[in-house]
């Protein structure tokens, strides 16, 4: 984060080129200010040991324990035919949980040497399990002789009342990285501070460089906690100086009031709305159409529940642009949502979607779909339209972005699903416009409130939390294949019965089938990693051996159709049609179907291998079902036992349909760098103190000081420090992660 002469010496200057170079590779370290900012994960007390029984599985850990007792077993081998191999078994103890180490050929001298009983010494391997215990199988470890008062060990200074464990690899141990943290420690003195002086003193915290030699080198829990509060407060404050910044600069732009006319076409569209919009929308439009009403680029994130009614929201706004002159354009992130979007978004409008054709309203404009799959025709016949202003709407995919695509006057950009595009794609589209275009992103997976500021933290925030009348509860359990085979037979059964009221199903599978990727072809996401469940599990179920099954199993006589990422567009699109239409009965599919797609008559989902999707993907999957006046039904299916981190997730999905409070979870079960960088932008997270669930407070008010900076200094003139932190945050990764323009 300090960009400074001494926080910017190479490490292998200071550590030498083989420790430099396992830093690199390893943990991504390469400066003096790289090493100081990896920071302990936790804290051991010298007198006491940790806590075996909570040990994860397969993962590296670092653990302090006592040796209760040391065998050492000579045996028979294919090298040591005389029975000169050798073994050695080292019994480690807590005090009441047991772990045991191995020791195999060369490398039990040493430890049988060292390793005595009663010795207390840091251990690191990785966890596994072997004729039912755990173990660690040749595990590093060094002596903490300091205990005994040996003069030599208690000189060395990392060995405190408080050892620090680092994150660490099976190539380079914790108590090393300890060592080499103390070499160049010295420089943390020379530190810049980003944080105004004002700032520190107003908060009561305590210097940069005080902060980083009591993270590394704590004598008290309370240094620890002072540590940690400063280093929050650095991460939250320059990010949100950073956001604070983009908000400003975004706030000069000019932009193209967008007032729609009275007596107009969005007025035509809401004299023909069947229903009545809910409190919120109706609250959540008025917002979009106060920011379109300015001479500056409306930038809006609306996120809400699954089925609470965004796309309608997003086509008012589309219409009030429409209505003013301008066109609209709406970027979906597959072919079957934008295909799905333009189907429901002609439906809803009726005649008022054919302008320019006869029987079309007089209020009409022409709404087109374009996509990279379309006829040479049919593409050619969707450009002209955009470039001459007849059609006032287009909907597509990334083709919407190629330099061919030409706008007569771009006024709205409407982003699905904004996660899923890339910074350049979103701003080639709004380059289309004569000024900037204002912009609506939206998401369906809810975001908790210091996720929003800290992701979308240069966005205006709108919420939609209310379901329209009519939506029906979707009952949701946990189907025990394992332990239960007669429920799966039984989850069949209900599909059968929904299918026999006049009713439709989808089944959802991790994977296609004919590929080595996961869904869709692509490389799978690792689910959350659950330790020992994982171990030696099958290949994730797949569509089309599920799709096969059912047909000439438990679902014979039903009309099963396959849905996935890796058909032909005109197919996926003709099985949609299909399916929307009533002619199929059950659709298999991967999670193509995961947000947009609405058949109200859909009342039945079964999720396969359910414990191999995300909390927030199960949710967004759930709300396909329960659409229309029926209730709704989702079965999640697993194998996994009733103790694993697996099934209480499914359990927690099962337990509400709150999706803010799904996310909650979701974020709480894993790292913050999966939230805040591979899942933004795939730039690795500038995060690795602040908690965005737990620190609510801080980021708060670390906004609320960023906007004060930014609005009384855009600039950063007299704020050196903070402009050196923020040119490092500012990186090429991190302003692709930043620019969500």
């Amino acid at each position: 984060m300090d960009l400074v002469p001494a926080l910017e010496e190479p490490l292998k200057k200071v550590l030498g080129p083989a420790t430099a170079k396992v830093m690199a590779e390893h943990l991504g370290l390469h400066t003096v200010g790289d090493l100081l900012h990896h920071y302990p994960r936790r804290y051991e007390e010298r007198g006491r040991l940790t806590h075996l029984a909570d040990l994860p599985m397969d993962e590296h850990v670092t653990v302090v324990a006592q040796v209760a007792d040391a065998r050492l077993h000579t045996f028979a081998s294919a090298k040591a035919p005389r029975g000169k191999g050798q073994r050695l078994e080292v019994t480690i103890t807590d005090g009441s949980g047991r772990l045991q180490l191995v020791f195999f050929g060369n490398g039990v001298h040493k430890p049988h040497k060292e390793l005595l009983p009663g010795t207390r010494a840091l251990f690191a391997g990785k966890v596994s399990v072997f004729n039912r215990r755990l173990q660690l199988a040749h595990p590093a470890y060094e002596l903490l002789r300091g205990d005994t008062e040996d003069p030599a060990e208690t000189a060395d200074s990392w060995a405190g009342a408080l050892i620090p464990i680092y994150p660490a690899t099976a190539k380079l141990e914790s108590w090393k990285l300890a060592k080499a943290v103390q070499t160049v420690l010295p420089s943390a003195q020379e530190a810049v501070d980003p944080l105004p002086e004002s700032l520190r003193a107003g908060r009561g915290v305590v210097s940069l460089p005080e902060a980083l030699l009591k993270i590394h080198r704590p004598h008290t829990k309370a240094d620890v906690e002072d540590a940690r509060t400063r280093l929050k407060w650095d991460e939250a404050f320059v990010l949100q100086v950073a956001l604070a910044r983009r908000r400003h600069a975004d706030a000069q732009l000019p932009a193209v009031a967008r007032r729609p006319a009275p007596d107009g076409l969005l007025t035509a569209f809401d004299a023909r709305l069947p229903f009545t919009l809910t409190d919120g929308q109706r609250k959540v439009s008025e917002e979009i159409f106060a920011d379109l009403a300015t001479e500056h680029p409306m930038h809006r994130l609306l996120q809400g529940e699954v089925g609470s009614g965004k796309t309608m929201v997003a086509l008012r706004a589309m219409l009030a642009v429409v209505d003013a002159g301008g066109q609209a354009a709406m970027l979906a992130p597959t072919e079957v949502l934008a295909q799905q979007h333009h189907r429901s978004v002609t439906e809803m409008m009726g005649d008022l979607a054919e302008g320019g054709m006869l029987g079309g309203s007089e209020h009409a404009t022409k709404v087109v779909l374009l996509t990279g799959s379309m006829g040479a025709a049919a593409r050619r016949q969707a450009l002209l339209d955009l470039a001459t202003a007849e059609a006032g709407i287009v909907i597509g995919t990334h083709a919407l972005i190629e330099d061919k695509v030409q706008f007569h006057d771009l006024g709205l950009v409407v982003v699905d699903e904004q996660h899923r595009f890339g910074v350049e794609q979103r701003d080639a589209l709004r380059g289309k416009g004569k000024q900037p275009p204002h912009l609506l992103v939206m998401t369906a997976t809810p975001i908790p409130r210091t996720v929003a500021m800290t992701v979308f933290g240069d966005l205006e925030t709108s919420v939609l939390d209310q379901l329209p009348a009519g939506r029906s509860p979707i009952a949701s359990h946990v189907v025990p294949a394992a332990d239960k085979p007669h429920f799966l037979a039984r989850a069949w059964e209900r599909v059968r019965e929904e299918v026999a009221n006049g009713h439709q199903a989808y089944v959802v599978c991790p994977r296609i089938g004919d590929e080595e990727g996961g869904a869709d072809g692509a490389k799978k996401k690792k689910a959350p990693d659950d330790g020992a469940d994982g171990a030696d599990r099958r290949p994730p179920l797949a569509v089309l051996d599920v799709a096969d099954q059912l047909a000439k199993g438990p679902l014979q006589g039903l009309r099963v159709e396959v849905l996935h990422g890796r058909m032909q567009p005109d197919d996926k699109d003709a099985v949609m049609r299909r399916f929307s239409a009533g002619e199929t009965d059950v659709l298999v599919a991967t999670t193509v179907i995961e947000v947009g797609v609405n058949v109200p008559n859909a009342t039945a989902m079964v999720v396969m291998d359910a414990d191999r999707f995300g909390v927030s993907q199960l949710h967004q999957l759930r709300g396909r079902v329960g659409r229309g006046s029926a209730a709704g039904l989702c079965l999640l299916v697993t194998e996994m036992p009733e103790a694993s981190a697996a099934r209480q997730r499914l359990n927690a999905v099962a337990s509400t349909l709150d999706g803010f409070e799904l996310s909650r979870i979701d974020l709480e079960q894993r790292r913050e760098g999966d939230v805040l960088g591979q899942a933004q932008s795939g730039a690795r997270t500038s995060l690795r103190m602040l908690a965005v669930i737990e620190d609510e407070e801080i980021i708060t008010e670390a906004r609320e000081e960023a906007a004060a900076v930014v609005a009384a200094d855009p600039d950063l003139t007299r704020l050196p420090g903070l402009r050196t932190a923020l040119d490092a945050l500012l990186d090429a990764e991190r302003e692709q992660y930043l620019d969500k323009g």
